[in-house]
């Protein structure tokens, strides 16, 4: 039987929002496959801990993925200490909770800016050397968010529904490329966006942390919350080259809570 090849060996992964939860979880999973990652967020001292787990493997650039400017300068770190791109991951998000009445154009612009636009600015950043290549893996982390509706996060829901048009557009655009385009959509995750909503759902109905933990596992028909492991786990498939026609696609990791 012929040897599947799954190895990232050579390839420079660049993850966003890699220093925590999803993200390093991914991160991680693309060093152990053998590529070298850069990882890319806001905060410094995150970012420098996970590098420091292999410093020959992992390098860290300090960014706000909605900053066109500091997107193009920490695509630029990136190459110069591993080269070119060959495989980008969009894995940083942001929820904030509030009801549609409450949200104000500032809550609504924040969402779309680092959810919608952030994914826009990298994968126009890193779809140059994939190209150029002839091979390349793009997979967005949205959410089942970007799936069906939820309350009181309409802003939230609105951003990941656009990263799965992003997605589809893309695909469609450069489908004979060489370079797949790709999104995997978690239920609720180990994270801190689900240390977020089970605070959200605390103050809003006065339950406790674990009834409210209890209650979004339940939306899960396998009653459970996901680990960050799981997700990595399909990205490692999406990435890998048996994947290579799995293509515009927004793959439901959830648990049955979404079937499509």
């Amino acid at each position: 039987m012929a040897q599947r090849d799954e190895t990232l060996a050579g390839r420079h992964a660049l993850v966003t929002g890699g220093g925590r939860g999803i993200g390093a979880a991914i991160a991680r999973m693309c060093v152990e496959e053998g590529a070298r990652v850069t990882v890319i967020g806001r905060d410094a001292a995150t970012l420098s801990r996970f590098a420091a787990e292999a410093p020959d493997r992992v390098h860290a650039e300090v960014a706000d993925i909605a900053d066109e400017a500091q997107v193009a300068a920490a695509f630029a770190g990136a190459r110069r200490r591993f080269g070119p791109l060959s495989i980008l991951v969009n894995n940083a998000g942001q929820a904030r909770s509030a009801a549609f009445l409450k949200t104000d154009a500032a809550l609504w612009t924040s969402m779309l800016a680092v959810n919608l636009t952030g994914s826009f600015l990298c994968s126009r950043a890193a779809l140059p050397d994939m190209l150029e290549a002839g091979w390349g893996r793009i997979v967005n982390v949205a959410s089942t968010a970007g799936l069906k509706g939820y309350g009181y996060v309409t802003a939230y829901c609105a951003a990941k529904h656009g990263v799965i048009g992003l997605t589809r557009a893309l695909a469609a655009e450069i489908a004979r490329s060489g370079v797949t385009v790709n999104a995997v959509c978690p239920g609720y995750t180990e994270s801190d966006l689900l240390d977020a909503s089970v605070a959200n759902v605390v103050a809003r109905t006065g339950r406790t942390a674990d009834e409210a933990r209890a209650a979004l596992a339940a939306g899960n028909p396998q009653g459970r919350i996901l680990s960050p492991r799981e997700v990595a786990d399909s990205v490692r498939w999406l990435c890998g080259a048996d994947a290579g026609s799995v293509h515009g696609q927004a793959i439901a990791i959830c648990g049955g809570e979404v079937m499509q």
